[in-house]
């Protein structure tokens, strides 16, 4: 189909696009007809069906637009389903009750149908100076605000990557190109729309986009998309950290975070989100090999459609500077478990000023590493007593992909695979096969407390 849609493109004899140094200038939109492409309404959720046929109805104009057009195009099933129309979000809102507008920054529609939500928004366009009280840049370009409504045209040119700027039409069933997306899906490369060094200023959060759709859909970065991040990674502490977060799931969590991770250290942007990991990486031979592990898990578990939980995913990325602040502390002459305790404190304090990790998921994420040294102390019943606790599992799989990333663990992790699948009796034969654990030093002998005398005066 994508050999089809390339054929078809250059027999129009159009050119969809020039490049001028780094901007790119749409001359002419090429309309795909129905005939001529795969996207077909019975593979668009009944949601945003709804959503289209009533802004359609409504007199307003109704596309499906980005990641729904674009996976069709490379042979998948759509999942997501956003919508782009000329109506206001007021007017948006007026027509559905089950409608919310969010978002200060860009303003947005959210239109729920049960768990599923639609986004719906309007068409941007340029501000005519720089004095509109609905488009605001910070002096080094950053968008603060931009909320100025414009054309289908304009709003093609303010996405972020060609291969987003395609909008399927629900009044005629077309494909609508307006900045040379098909071309470059047939070439699989992924290239941003206008002066790349702008765009990236205008969001910084774009350069990770840029990296999590190379990763998901195998694409290569064009020359004038690569070229400029490099440089422009420092952008990304301008982004408040709590947005970061969010894009940290979207990045490791879509079932490539392996391949996302060769490409943010390529680019030089992973250090600018996890700075401790990264240095963590220049000291430990093992860190990048557990990490890698635990996010081949990650995409294991993902293509199973299994679920997986951001906290696993945090003490993945930190643990291997979890572990160089803990070395530290050791050295220093603390005991391991409170050192480890300490380390989270300061790591977290940290952490936070790059990538905000919520409350919901710092604790069981700091639970999966008190875990580890937990998991050490078998003797007696608390290896029994594990076998209770809630954070168990998570713990356990978490030992297991570093014994398999080759971190020294002694079999730690084998072990404990062996005596969750045995039986009673041959668990506490494992027991005793550990023998008696080692002094840690002399114990003292517990006082006694004095029995007072009665005072005379009572």
């Amino acid at each position: 189909m994508l050999k089809g849609l390339s054929r078809f493109i250059q027999n129009r004899g159009r050119q969809l696009r020039q490049i001028m140094g780094r901007q790119t200038i749409l001359l002419e939109p090429v309309c795909i007809p129905r005939a001529e492409h795969p996207l077909s309404r019975s593979e668009i959720s009944d949601s945003a069906l709804k959503v289209l046929y009533r802004l359609h109805k409504s007199g307003y104009a109704a596309y499906l637009v980005g990641g729904g057009v674009r996976d069709r195009l490379l042979g998948k099933l759509p999942k997501d389903f956003d919508v782009a129309t000329n109506a206001t979000p007021e007017q948006v809102r007026s027509l559905f009750r089950n409608a919310r507008i969010i978002g200060r920054r860009f303003r947005i529609v959210h239109v729920r149908f049960g768990r599923e939500v639609i986004e719906v928004t309007t068409f941007r366009g340029q501000a005519e100076s720089d004095q509109s009280p609905h488009h605001e840049q910070s002096e080094a370009g950053l968008l603060l605000r931009d909320n100025v409504w414009g054309s289908i045209e304009e709003d093609a040119l303010r996405r972020d990557f060609t291969i987003n700027a395609l909008y399927y039409n629900i009044a005629d069933f077309a494909i609508y190109d307006f900045a040379g997306g098909m071309a470059d899906i047939a070439a699989r490369t992924l290239r941003i729309i206008g002066d790349p060094e702008t765009r990236y200023r205008e969001d910084p959060v774009r350069m990770l986009r840029a990296i999590r759709f190379a990763a998901k859909l195998d694409f290569t970065l064009s020359t004038e998309t690569a070229a400029p991040i490099y440089e422009q990674a420092p952008l990304l502490l301008q982004i408040p950290p709590a947005r970061l977060f969010d894009e940290v799931l979207k990045l490791f969590m879509a079932g490539h975070a392996v391949d996302t991770l060769h490409l943010l250290r390529e680019y030089r942007l992973f250090g600018m989100m996890f700075p401790m990991t990264e240095e963590a990486f220049g000291h430990d031979p093992h860190a990048l090999a557990v990490l890698e592990q635990a996010l081949t898990n990650t995409d294991h578990r993902i293509r199973e459609e299994r679920p997986v939980t951001p906290a696993f995913l945090y003490a993945a990325l930190l643990w291997p500077a979890l572990k160089a602040i803990q070395a530290d502390l050791v050295a220093e002459g603390m005991p391991p478990i409170p050192a480890l305790q300490q380390a989270g404190n300061q790591l977290m304090h940290r952490q936070n000023q790059h990538v905000m990790i919520p409350k919901r998921f710092a604790f069981p994420m700091r639970e999966i590493w008190d875990m580890q040294l937990r998991l050490e102390k078998r003797h007696g019943k608390r290896a029994f007593q594990l076998l209770h606790e809630p954070r168990l599992r998570a713990g356990y799989d978490f030992l297991l992909q570093r014994e398999k990333a080759g971190e020294p663990t002694e079999g730690l992790a084998q072990w404990w695979t062996q005596f969750q699948e045995a039986s009673e009796s041959d668990r506490h034969r494992m027991i005793e096969a550990l023998g008696q654990p080692a002094a840690s030093g002399p114990r003292r002998r517990r006082r006694k407390p004095r029995k007072r005398k009665p005072n005379a005066d009572q």
